[in-house]
């Protein structure tokens, strides 16, 4: 049994955490996904498990402890005799050390080392309690993933993408580490609602344990300082879900009185492919319609790997001597695109401002050293800037072309923030020759909306009416939100949304009956 902890050990925890935050640099931390949890969330959590255990003993597990924010909380909001015991794992030597000085006397006993790389023990646990390290994919190493996945595997028989960050790892092989009916209580990133690889997450939050109740804070109430990220906590008991279940979604504010809540039927969530829709609507709609990527080819504008050196202004390519059959009219960033229009000047140049071009050149530079000794200087300087070995450089033959991505004639802006009205999305009418950069998404015209705008131009008008009329609902349910207030689509989400307006606005010229053998 657990021996009360004293508060005063909280005060004392908060000053450790606060140490060990300063032995690492951000990008350290976030490397480690470590971010600590405020005791304030710590315990609201804490107090939302012991309303849902009632009167019953605990077994507590926290897999990531850190420092003990949620064992400190747990003390304080459960008796003595209610905690039966009390176990919690961690990675960091530094962490680990000083969590069994605080809370090694009161009975927390720690396991040192990988989580993922532990055995369940005999005795499992019926209340887990945790915020476990925020691991993007990309901070995993390529044995490393295969491992997880092979643990996963064995344990759940399950197949996860390996673009899934180490928390989801972490709440599939927490699985076997629990009693059945036990309670799960987890702080994770809210990402997992939307991208498809959370897909594995959310099928087994559906189909392998009973889900309780999701709790989103708003995108503008960042939990952690330290990490622009939207949180939400996922509760959920192990046990196969009951027929007709329904699950609590709610939304902003404390867990306790959220702003807003909806019960959702398990079977509406299973067919869901955006589970932040709920709790503002508590229906999956399925009208049949023709969506964006039936009628647009939509992909990212294209990425240099250095925009900074491969992107200039008209004036700095003159300076350089680069000829103009290697530059490529290209937008700036949509902060300077002061219109939704972008006309063109006579030589098919975006009439806007800064005028910018790409370097886009395949010849080899033995030649252009030969050619153009001043252009070939460029090149040199970005060889000492160590730009030939980026990544998306060092894939590209020669390094300094880049890949095709055509003029389109609708652009839609990747990201933007939600603020005092703004729409954080833009459709916009790209009626010049300039490509673009990865910031927007690039919208081609296929199949029969392309034979139309061709043979009838002055259809693109009504075409770019009806994507302005789309709206920020629309455009929200199918993108994802990060902590702050940011939202981005990517190019498959943007391509869900309903078509039907594009549709109408070219009745006349193409027959929409039959949508899907005219436009497919």
């Amino acid at each position: 049994m657990v021996i009360a902890a004293s508060h005063s050990n909280e005060g004392r925890r908060q000053e450790h955490q606060t140490r060990l935050d300063t032995l690492k640099s951000a990008a350290e931390r976030n490397k480690w996904g470590q971010f600590a949890t405020p005791p304030e969330l710590a315990l609201s959590l804490a107090r939302y498990a012991q309303s849902l255990t009632g009167e019953g003993v605990v077994s507590f597990l926290d897999p990531a402890i850190g420092t003990g924010s949620f064992y400190s909380a747990l003390t304080q909001t459960f008796t003595s005799k209610a905690i039966k015991a009390a176990i919690g794992v961690e990675l960091d030597p530094l962490f680990t050390e000083t969590a069994e000085e605080l809370w090694g006397p009161s009975g927390l006993h720690i396991v040192k080392g990988d989580f993922t790389k532990q055995e369940p023990p005999a005795e499992r646990f019926n209340l887990v309690l945790t915020n476990p390290p925020y691991v993007r994919h990309h901070h995993l190493s390529g044995p490393e993933k295969n491992r997880l996945k092979t643990r996963v595997a064995e344990s759940l028989n399950m197949e996860i993408s390996g673009l899934a960050g180490l928390y989801c790892y972490f709440m599939l092989l927490c699985h076997d580490w629990m009693e059945e009916q036990g309670l799960a209580i987890w702080l994770i990133p809210s990402e997992f609602m939307d991208v498809n690889y959370g897909s594995t997450l959310r099928r087994y939050l559906c189909e392998r344990v009973t889900l309780l109740h999701i709790h989103r804070f708003c995108p503008t109430d960042v939990q952690f300082t330290d990490a622009l990220v939207s949180s939400a906590v996922v509760v959920f008991r192990k046990s196969l879900p009951p027929a007709d279940h329904r699950i609590r979604f709610s939304f902003a504010g404390p867990i306790a009185s959220p702003k807003s809540e909806a019960f959702i039927p398990l079977d509406t969530l299973r067919r869901s492919r955006k589970w932040t829709q709920f709790p503002a609507t508590t229906t999956v709609s399925d009208t049949g319609d023709l969506t964006l990527g039936e009628i647009f080819t939509i992909k990212r504008g294209l990425a240099t790997g250095s925009n900074n050196f491969f992107i200039m202004t008209e004036v700095d390519a003159k300076r350089w001597e680069i000829p103009r059959q290697f530059l490529k009219p290209i937008l700036p960033g949509p902060r300077y695109i002061t219109t939704d229009i972008i006309e063109a000047l006579p030589d098919g140049t975006p009439a806007v401002s800064p005028r910018l071009v790409l370097l886009d050149c395949s010849e080899s530079e033995e030649t252009i050293k030969t050619e153009w000794p001043r252009f070939h200087e460029y090149l040199q300087r970005g060889r000492a800037e160590a730009v030939h070995d980026a990544y998306l450089s060092s894939h590209r033959a020669p390094w300094y072309s880049q890949e095709q991505r055509p003029p389109a004639p609708f652009l839609c802006t990747y990201m933007g923030r939600a603020r005092n009205g703004k729409h954080p999305f833009r459709f916009i009418w790209n009626r010049s020759q300039a490509t673009a950069h990865n910031v927007y998404l690039m919208l081609y015209p296929k199949s029969r909306l392309h034979e139309a705008l061709t043979n009838h131009p002055e259809l693109a008008a009504r075409v770019f009416e009806a994507l302005q009329s789309i709206t920020p609902a629309q455009l929200l349910s199918e993108g994802r939100v990060y902590g702050g207030g940011l939202y981005k689509v990517e190019p498959k989400e943007l391509a869900q949304i309903p078509a039907r307006a594009v549709l109408e606005s070219i009745d006349g010229h193409v027959r929409i009956e039959h949508q899907e053998k005219l436009f497919t």
